[in-house]
């Protein structure tokens, strides 16, 4: 059991020593115009960090966002306490090709340079895969990206980028995670290697939110069923980037510091398992 006091100012350590926000706002299937507003409300809300992706289609938006909440704040905010986080569309066997597209997301969000980037999925095949790392690796030697980590990753995935002895280590591993699916294989080997789990999906795309352990824990911890979804996976030592474009929800989901789920109560959540995929899953690819 956990008896941290999570808020959104709670930090996790990455293997190469940068702090990430350990809440996050996920911007995934926001319009530019959504992830403009949501970024500019979670700001004022104290969001520190935000998820996004060329797949989004949403990086100039949010980049404009945050440098325009930076620009007008009067808390002495600067770009050093945003964490700003985006991803490869597509791996590639060029080594040019990838390492132009990240100079492209680093220009398209107007930061000067992007906190962490992942390699979005492990769609290509093992060439394309490390080639696209040892594009990511330069780019954070050249100072465009500050850390760098892998999405969608399965156990082979990650074994095999670290049997290639990379120069950078991956800090991050951004894949789908909560109760009704743990991926605890996944997530001991990211252990194994000092790599963080990222929860994308951690409130299960609302799917399971009426399911009858979730509605009773909901009641017995005076939460919503977001909140305890939340709450679980920050427990679990979780990064979760809950996704909302409403202004209410995305404060009232990260209001998580008033309560604890007890041992038993965690054992019972996990227990919920159903290897639920709300999206896609490219764990298992070749």
């Amino acid at each position: 059991m956990s008896s941290t006091n999570f808020s959104l100012a709670s930090k996790v350590k990455l293997s190469n020593g940068k702090l990430m926000p350990q809440i996050q706002l996920g911007l995934y299937m926001m319009s530019g115009r959504e992830a403009k507003a949501a970024v500019r409300w979670a700001l004022a809300a104290g969001y520190r960090g935000f998820d996004s992706a060329q797949m989004y289609r949403n990086e100039r938006e949010a980049g404009q966002a945050i440098r325009d909440y930076l620009s007008s704040n009067t808390e002495g905010i600067t770009r050093a306490d945003v964490f700003y986080t985006s991803k490869l569309a597509s791996n590639s066997t060029s080594y040019q090709t990838v390492r132009r597209s990240i100079r492209q997301s680093v220009e398209a969000c107007g930061l000067g340079y992007i906190d962490l980037f992942l390699l979005h999925s492990p769609y290509g095949g093992p060439e394309a895969r490390l080639v696209s790392w040892r594009a990511l690796e330069d780019a954070i030697s050249d100072g465009e990206v500050k850390s760098g980590g892998v999405s969608n990753y399965g156990v082979r995935h990650i074994e095999e980028l670290m049997a290639s002895k990379p120069r950078i280590a991956p800090t991050v591993n951004q894949i789908e995670v909560h109760p009704f699916n743990t991926q605890t294989d996944i997530r001991a080997a990211c252990a194994k290697y000092g790599i963080v789990v990222e929860a994308y999906a951690p409130l299960a795309r609302a799917m399971r939110m009426r399911h009858p352990t979730i509605v009773e824990l909901s009641k017995k911890y005076s939460c919503t069923p977001a909140q305890l979804l939340v709450r679980w996976s920050l427990q679990h030592g979780l990064v979760p980037l809950p996704k909302s474009a409403k202004r209410e929800r995305l404060l009232e989901n990260v209001q998580v510091g008033g309560f604890e789920i007890s041992d038993a109560d965690m054992e019972k959540m996990d227990a919920l398992d159903e290897k639920l995929v709300t999206d896609w899953d490219p764990t298992d690819a070749p």
